[in-house]
């Protein structure tokens, strides 16, 4: 027996000697040359990749198109007494955003004062006089004849719509394949909102998240229209974008589409670049945009296409008639939207644009 016990421990005393003398694999003091290779090999290949994307992350942080000057001509002028007989078309019928409004066709519209034009000024508006709105509050939305792929869009509005209520746009889509090519809204408010909101909405694989130059707020990047209920890309200008303009003369705004990105500029009356009113405008010259969306990450002649011009007032709809935008955000009265938009024509008094013209350049 006692020579038995020895010998057990004799046998685990060489085991435990053997190992010390192999010594662990996890110890780089007992790797062999080939061990020591590979594991040279991983960590470089680690810092290299490391290295790459750190590069890569920041160039792509950093990477602007280049938005290099274009020589505009006048392409097309709406303006005068058929500023919009002859260059617009009349949605009739209910809103596609659900809105709480009768879109009205031309003899309408003419009959119930909802859209006229002079020498000097055009107007849309909507009905302030019905006292039972029961099924909806009359308007206009008028799309333009000719549509566009690029070119410098300058809106000079003498008026804002503005109320509860009222959602009040200046946009451009093709009517016909939306979301395929695209949407551009480059002047929307809603109730009493007093700045302005540019957005895009566009198919799929279309980001904002890029370097912007602009002085306006980014509020979202993804501009697919199948997330967040359509809310699109969208930047928010200054509080001085939208209806603080009406005591000031009103403003120009322009909008330039081309391959390397959408920008969306607003003047104020007294500070309309000289160019623009001389009719040779070059928005290389002009100050930051309110609103810059680059084609850094998003395809702008894939995305954007044969473009109409729309503008219109609809009524409650989706967004501002929604109850934390309506009640909430735009502290409007009332138990819903569409019950203070039937039986409260007098809140629709500002709810009217004018306009003095909309010029279309394109670069030769």
């Amino acid at each position: 027996m006692r020579s038995d016990a020895y010998a057990s421990v004799d046998t685990v005393d060489y085991d435990k000697s053997a190992t010390a003398q192999r010594g662990s694999k996890y110890n780089p003091r007992h790797w062999s040359l080939k061990t020591w290779l590979i594991a040279a090999a991983i960590i470089i290949v680690a810092l290299i990749a490391i290295i790459v994307g750190a590069v890569v992350g920041t160039r792509d942080a950093n990477a602007y198109p280049d938005y290099y000057p274009l020589n505009y001509s006048i392409k097309d002028t709406f303006e005068g007494e058929d500023f919009w007989t002859s260059n617009f078309d009349y949605f009739v019928g209910y809103d596609p955003t659900q809105g709480f409004v009768h879109y009205s066709n031309p003899d309408q519209s003419a009959q119930m004062n909802l859209t006229f034009a002079s020498a000097s000024h055009a107007v849309l508006r909507v009905d302030n006089t019905q006292t039972n709105a029961s099924t909806g509050r009359h308007s206009a939305r008028l799309t333009s004849k000719n549509q566009y792929n690029d070119g410098l869009f300058i809106f000079d509005v003498v008026h804002f719509p503005y109320g509860c209520a009222s959602w009040p746009a200046v946009w451009l889509t093709d009517p016909s394949d939306w979301p395929n090519h695209g949407e551009i809204d480059v002047i929307e408010a809603v109730n009493q909102a007093t700045y302005n909101t540019a957005t895009l909405h566009t198919t799929n694989h279309c980001s904002m998240k890029a370097k912007q130059i602009q002085t306006g707020t980014t509020l979202t990047t993804n501009c697919y229209n199948g997330t967040k209920s359509n809310s699109g890309c969208g930047i928010k200008a200054d509080a001085q974008s939208y209806e603080m303009m009406n005591s000031l003369g009103g403003a120009v705004y322009a909008m330039e589409l081309r391959s390397a990105g959408i920008r969306v500029w607003v003047f104020e009356r007294s500070e309309v670049p000289a160019d623009i009113t001389a009719g040779t405008p070059a928005p290389s010259t002009w100050s930051e945009p309110a609103a810059d969306f680059p084609s850094t990450h998003c395809d702008i002649g894939s995305h954007f296409g044969n473009l109409s011009i729309i503008a219109n007032i609809d009524v409650c709809g989706s967004w501002a008639g929604s109850t934390n935008v309506y009640s909430t955000q735009g502290k409007c009265p009332g138990t819903s939207c569409s019950a203070y938009a039937a039986v409260n024509p007098a809140g629709f008094d500002e709810a009217y644009w004018e306009f003095n013209s909309f010029k279309v350049y394109q670069a030769a």
